[in-house]
């Protein structure tokens, strides 16, 4: 095998390096194996928040997974620390860019006008499913934002994904949210466009309240993905009216999209039932039930499935035709149920779900993978 990074697949090989930089201390550890400073890129640990430096922890855990091939030095690296900060993110890692972040903050409000246009028109293509690309917009972005690195630009577009779902809009694909920014600046921009943009409000609407069928040429073993990783910040969570002056929640619109609801449902159906298949299990697969359309809404859980040994599982599914964090809505009684029922309890989350399905599995209490934030309230009178 030769040595090379983008064989690192372990995300406890990264944990264990993450371990070693904090046992050690950040002058040691480099020292140790090899590695100068790094002034830009730094895989931020999930567990304690603290920074490391992303090049150096790769090339450590590559040795942890590889103990045979040994840790990987600094020269052994090709593509840079964004190559590396790819290959941790891949891995669920968050990866902070300190030069972009610090111009991220430096935009003027001519400059954000000109991108979150840009990006307003990218999405509005993307939601009536029209063909464009990323790359021409990103070229006549640099063109209009001179003194601007691709780097920078990415980085607002993850911003300005963040503030989309902030005001329950779907995100751009490839344009991973980035929470870290000036909230009140940027949403305010955001909002002020999104009312000016006539097209968007139509292409949103028909793009969640879309009839779509169950996907019928997808292979179950690709299926599957790492979940996303709760970002360890603290961030402020604004008041409904704090967010900006927006026509609806798209997002809560599609999660009350009962065709797409029920398209996930029966897709995860025939997941499980392959699953158990593939586990050698094929009599608890014919077992397998629907119980969200045979007993009812209300259970908590909607499949009623087991495990290899007979034992149950009991699975709730949400269902998204946008990207892996777009937000999903729970109610009160699958959080309670997922927690008294935490080792047995699986959310499945169906996303990109009418172009490409995938998966990913959230075992046990929901609050401990999401943040949970209320977003209505039951008034009665007794």
């Amino acid at each position: 095998m030769k040595r090379r990074v983008s064989e690192l697949s372990s995300a406890a090989a990264v944990l264990a390096a993450l371990d070693d930089f904090q046992r050690l201390g950040r002058e040691a550890f480099l020292g140790r194996y090899g590695f100068g400073r790094s002034h830009d890129y730094f895989v931020i640990d999930p567990r304690t928040g603290v920074e490391a430096d992303s090049k150096a922890i790769a090339g450590v855990a590559f040795g942890l997974q590889f103990p045979e091939l040994g840790p990987l030095r600094s020269a052994d690296f090709s593509g840079g620390d964004a190559t590396i900060g790819t290959q941790l993110q891949s891995l669920g890692f968050t990866i902070r860019h300190r030069s972009a972040q610090r111009r991220s903050e430096d935009w003027t409000e001519a400059e954000v006008q000109h991108i979150v246009v840009d990006y307003l028109s990218m999405l509005t293509l993307e939601l009536n499913s029209q063909r464009y690309s990323k790359t021409e917009h990103r070229r006549r972005l640099m063109s209009g934002l001179p003194g601007r690195t691709e780097a920078s630009i990415e980085f607002k577009h993850g911003n300005i994904s963040a503030v989309m779902i902030e005001l329950g809009f779907p995100y751009l694909r490839g344009y991973k949210p980035r929470v870290n920014f000036q909230r009140r600046a940027l949403t305010d921009a955001v909002s002020a466009q999104i009312l000016c943009h006539r097209f968007l409000d139509e292409a949103a609407l028909s793009a969640v309240e879309r009839p779509v069928d169950v996907p019928s040429t997808v292979e179950f073993a690709k299926l599957r993905t790492q979940a996303p990783r709760r970002e360890n910040v603290i961030r402020e969570t604004p008041m409904a009216y704090e967010r900006g002056a927006v026509r609806r929640d798209y997002l809560q619109r599609e999660a009350q999209n009962r065709r797409l609801g029920e398209a996930g449902e029966e897709f995860a159906l025939a997941f499980e039932r392959w699953r158990l298949i593939e586990l050698g299990a094929g009599q608890l697969a014919e077992r397998v039930e629907h119980v969200s359309r045979t007993k009812g809404d209300g259970l908590g859980y909607d499949i009623h499935s087991f495990e290899f040994d007979g034992s149950e599982r009991f699975i709730e599914v949400k269902t998204t035709s946008f990207g892996e964090q777009t937000p999903f809505f729970v109610s009160a009684n699958e959080v309670r149920f997922a927690e008294a029922r935490a080792d047995r309890f699986r959310l499945y989350r169906m996303f990109d779900f009418r172009s490409a399905p995938r998966m990913f599995e959230l075992a046990g209490p929901i609050e401990q993978h999401c943040l949970l934030d209320p977003t209505t309230y039951r008034a009665s009178f007794g």
